[in-house]
C-alpha cells in the first residue's frame, strides 16, 4: 500500500485477496454442480464460506486505505467510479439476457404453450397483491437511500444514521416477502418457461437486494464509526447508485412479468 510522492495514484501492495476470491468462486460454482447431482451441499458451503471471508477482508482494506491511510485520492476515486459504473452496465446488460428470453417466448408463444401467455395449466401472481406492495417498499427505500446521501452531503450525522437504517429494514422487508411470495407460488421453475424466466428474473434480483442490503448495512456500520464525511464517502455513493440500479430493474420487472406478462 505504497504510494510515490511524484503521484497522487494508489499502487497497491501484494495481496492474497484476489487469489483466495478466484478458489472461493470455484468452489462455490463446483460445489453448485455437487449439489445439483449428488445432493451434497458441503462443498457448496465451504466455497460461501471462503468467498465470504475474502470480500470481508478485501473490504476492510479497502475501507483501511481510504479512512486511515489517505491514499484514495481525486484520481483514485475517479477510478473507481467509473469503474462503478461500468459494473453497473455489465448488471444492465446482465438483466437484459432475461428480459429477452421473457418477451421473446411471451410475444410468440410455442405450439407446446397452448399458443397463449402465461401458458396453459400456469397460474400467475395477482401484480396487485405482494408485487404491488415489493414495488412501494422498493420505491420507499429509493426515498430513503435518497434521504441519507443528502443528509451525509450536510453533514447531518443522526439523519444519515436514521434514513440509512430505515432503507436497511425495507430492504430486509422486501427480502422476507419475496421469500413468502416464493413459498406460496402456485408454479416452479420447473413449470415451462414461465416459469424458468420468472424464477431466473425475480431470483436474481433477489439475490441483488441482498447484496445491496449488505452493502448498506456495512455502510451504516462505517458511518457508526465516523468512516464518511461530507466531501469524502464513495463507498456510500456506490451502494447508493447500486440501490437505484436494483430499484429501477424492479420496477421493469414488475411492470413486464407482474402485471403485463401476467
Amino acid at each position: 500500500m505504497s504510494m510515490h510522492n511524484n503521484h497522487a495514484y494508489h499502487l497497491v501492495d501484494y495481496s492474497p485477496w484476489p487469489l483466495t476470491g478466484a478458489i472461493g468462486a470455484m468452489t462455490t460454482v463446483s460445489g453448485l454442480v455437487k449439489w445439483f447431482h449428488q445432493y451434497d451441499i458441503s462443498l457448496f458451503m465451504l466455497g460461501n464460506t471462503i468467498t465470504i471471508l475474502t470480500v470481508y477482508q478485501w473490504w476492510r482494506d479497502v475501507s483501511r486505505e481510504s479512512t486511515y491511510q489517505g491514499l484514495h485520492t481525486y484520481p483514485v476515486t475517479t477510478g473507481l467510479r467509473w469503474g462503478m459504473i461500468l459494473f453497473i452496465v455489465s448488471e444492465i446488460l446482465f438483466f437484459l439476457s432475461f428480459f429477452w428470453a421473457f418477451f421473446h417466448s411471451s410475444l410468440s408463444p410455442a405450439i407446446e404453450l397452448g399458443a397463449t401467455w402465461p401458458p396453459m395449466g400456469v397460474k400467475p401472481f395477482n401484480p396487485f397483491q405482494i408485487p404491488l406492495l415489493n414495488t412501494a417498499i422498493l420505491l420507499a427505500s429509493g426515498v430513503t437511500v435518497t434521504w441519507a446521501h443528502h443528509s451525509l452531503m450536510e453533514d447531518n450525522h443522526s439523519q444519515t444514521t436514521q434514513s440509512l437504517f430505515f432503507t436497511v429494514l425495507l430492504g430486509i422487508y422486501f427480502t422476507i416477502l419475496q421469500a413468502y411470495e416464493y413459498v406460496e407460488a402456485p408454479f416452479t421453475i420447473a413449470d415451462s418457461v414461465y416459469g424458468s424466466t420468472f424464477f431466473m428474473a425475480t431470483g436474481f434480483h433477489g439475490l441483488h437486494v441482498l447484496i445491496g442490503t449488505t452493502f448498506l448495512l456495512t455502510c451504516l456500520l462505517r458511518h457508526l464509526n465516523n468512516h464518511f464525511s461530507k466531501s469524502h464517502h464513495f463507498g456510500f455513493e456506490a451502494a447508493a447508485w447500486y440501490w437505484h440500479f436494483v430499484d429501477i430493474v424492479w420496477l421493469f420487472l414488475y411492470i413486464s412479468i407482474y402485471w403485463w406478462g401476467g
